[in-house]
């Protein structure tokens, strides 16, 4: 079904999934497009975001966010078209980024909505490598991993939209980056197209031999972003005082329960201690704020326009196709970052 001016359809969360979300955990339903009053503006859905961390928030867990709750519309980042505004600031056919979610049309009072403006060059790239992924990427190894030329960087889920900005940037500051993903596909395009020093599927049964070999001096920073065999293959390398900025574990985001085999917390906080590493998660609207963007919508212009960083994205047709999309992001099939064309 496509978009309607008539209807607003809506996917929400059903019901809170055990593992791998499934047909059962998302419902599409449709209901009237909402109106807006003094002070609010309409916004009609073009782009949606899907990125790991929409699995976290369907569990109905202590987190950093509110749960999404059952029967609500599925959280999310849009690019919309501004319809009708009775807001300042923002007048019809302004594109903007908001939260709105996994709907066609949303009303908007303007709270945490950025103004694109009418006719940005690129409008989806505001949901990657010029939003939120590529943020994360710039200030959390500018801000944690504190990159210096010479050091080795490794980085997980290497071609991932965050990934791929990570080791890119390291690269610009003169780092070794060995990348770590899943499959000769992306590895290669990790290494001729991002122009990574190596890449290591995360699937080889010998991971922590060929980590050992692709990193001769250790490893100075981690970008942890999957958890798993990679974070147990890159402990024994790391050096004092290596640096592990923590975004995400996406690898574990769909456990039931604790993995099975033996306790890896004695090696995991032993090679902390002794090691002395600096280990910080971070969300990155929480940790860093306005100063710390404007220096990454600085540099990444920048460096986009000058083509140092280069920029995958995956565009997925229609919103009845985002459940199995984001099951792709979760399970590694995708490749770059994926967006939903909605409208």
């Amino acid at each position: 079904m496509a978009q309607s001016s008539k209807t607003n359809r809506r996917i929400v969360l059903a019901e809170r999934p055990r593992g791998e979300p499934d047909e059962t955990t998302l419902r599409m339903e449709e209901a009237p497009v909402p109106e807006a009053s003094a002070g609010e503006m309409l916004i009609r859905t073009e782009f949606l975001s899907l990125d790991p961390y929409m699995r976290g928030r369907m569990n109905d867990a202590k987190s950093y966010a509110d749960p999404v709750g059952i029967g609500e519309v599925m959280t999310g980042q849009v690019v919309a078209e501004v319809v009708s505004s009775k807001l300042d600031g923002f007048a019809a056919g302004d594109r903007v980024l908001a939260s709105s979610g996994w709907q066609d049309w949303a009303v908007s009072d303007g709270r945490e909505v950025l103004n694109l403006g009418p006719a940005p060059e690129r409008p989806s790239w505001a949901l990657g490598i010029l939003g939120m992924p590529g943020f994360t990427a710039h200030a959390g190894l500018y801000g944690i991993g504190a990159p210096r030329a010479g050091e080795t960087l490794v980085v997980g889920a290497a071609t991932g939209p965050v990934g791929a900005t990570v080791g890119q940037i390291g690269k610009i500051e003169g780092c070794r980056v060995v990348g770590v993903a899943g499959g000769p596909e992306k590895c290669a395009h990790a290494v001729e197209t991002l122009g990574f020093d190596a890449c290591i599927d995360h699937r080889a049964e010998d991971l922590q031999a060929q980590l050992a070999a692709a990193c001769p001096d250790g490893v100075d920073i981690y970008w942890e972003n999957v958890g798993g065999r990679v974070l147990y293959g890159v402990l024994p390398l790391l050096n004092p005082f290596a640096r592990i900025p923590v975004c995400g574990v996406a690898g574990w985001y769909n456990l039931e329960r604790l993995p099975d085999g033996p306790d890896q917390g004695p090696q995991i906080m032993g090679t902390i201690l002794r090691m002395k590493v600096k280990m910080q998660g971070f969300i990155i609207f929480d940790n860093f704020g306005p100063e710390e963007y404007a220096r990454f919508r600085s540099d990444m212009e920048k460096w986009l326009a000058e083509g140092r960083v280069r920029y995958t994205e995956q565009m997925v047709e229609g919103l009845e196709a985002a459940p199995a999309a984001l099951n792709d992001v979760l399970t590694g099939r995708n490749f770059g970052k994926v967006v939903v064309k909605v409208g």
